[in-house]
């Protein structure tokens, strides 16, 4: 097992499709797919590319912390509280732990992530 991975922003593979929870829904209709590229740590660690199609949704981050590198399109987000922020190509940003707010999908997005649970 390699400790070095390069993570494709563009991958070749079939990504794993799916939507926001109903009761997170908050307007639109985004959809989302997902290109999981590593595990670590028995899944304490994820990381890949993630993707997401016009809409506003509720964020809750729970106990997990993410770091994001925006690829492409852009989104805005609001925490719970406070000021929404733009993220476009080539932005990086992190949601720590007990991150409650609102993403919106401004247009597609294309990200990098890093999950640590």
């Amino acid at each position: 097992m390699s400790l070095l991975k390069t993570l494709d922003p563009n991958p070749t593979s079939s990504p794993r499709e799916s939507g926001p929870m109903q009761e997170r829904l908050i307007a639109g209709a985004p959809t989302f797919k997902t290109w999981a590229m590593d595990e670590a740590k028995d899944g304490l660690v994820l990381s890949g590319v993630w993707e997401a199609t016009p809409g506003e949704t509720k964020s809750i981050k729970g106990e997990v912390f993410e770091f994001c590198h925006i690829l492409s399109g852009v989104v805005e987000i609001t925490p719970d509280g406070g000021d929404s922020v733009i993220y476009k190509a080539g932005d990086s940003f992190v949601m720590k732990p007990g991150f409650v707010g609102v993403w919106k999908t401004i247009e597609t997005v294309r990200k990098i992530y890093v999950v640590v649970n």
